[in-house]
């Protein structure tokens, strides 16, 4: 392509659909990714973020998004019937994580290619290492540091680690802004 040349952009339709006559309910400032699919009871909040080939499925139950929440590429959310999924506000979910009818309170970081089974509460302020393995109905306190398979806490956050994943869940908020209006161009 000749310089100053720009390929022109076409609008992708993002994949939302419903499920038993319930169909997400996406933030208008959200960025979801034209790959992913989000189907039924899904609730994505504002400045939310859901990447590249995602599956987020609300089909038994529900799924709700906080705000200012980032799912990266290749992650895959859903329920049970008689648990739903909730990830509280500023939770950075890594690359090809699995979350199962968890809870995720604010302000954690799910480190890439996690897995957090159904039941389990991660208490906000968290890390969940990358690759861990987090067992059903299994509770991690607020403010800790936890890794392997299963998972165990480790040790309590530092200020550093949590100022850390504040700063990667804003530079998130900052990316989905930019794919969307890239997007919307």
């Amino acid at each position: 392509m000749p310089a100053g040349k720009r390929r022109p952009l076409r609008i992708l339709i993002v994949m939302t659909r419903p499920y038993r006559d319930r169909l997400p309910e996406v933030s208008a400032s959200a960025y979801v990714d034209p790959s992913a699919e989000v189907i039924g009871a899904v609730e994505i909040g504002e400045h939310a973020s859901i990447w590249c080939n995602v599956t987020i499925r609300g089909d038994v139950n529900s799924i709700h998004i906080g705000a200012e929440s980032n799912v990266q590429d290749n992650c895959c959310l859903h329920v049970d019937r008689d648990k739903s999924l909730v990830l509280g506000r500023r939770v950075v979910v890594g690359h090809s994580v699995t979350l199962h009818a968890c809870v995720v309170e604010n302000e954690c970081l799910i480190g890439m290619g996690s897995t957090i089974l159904s039941g389990a509460r991660i208490g906000s302020g968290s890390i969940i290492a990358a690759g861990s393995l987090v067992l059903e109905r299994q509770e991690i306190p607020a403010g800790s540091w936890v890794s392997g398979a299963p998972a165990k806490v480790r040790r309590p956050m530092t200020e550093a680690e949590l100022e850390r994943t504040r700063r990667n869940a804003a530079g998130y908020v900052e990316l989905g802004r930019e794919y969307g209006e890239q997007q919307q161009a």
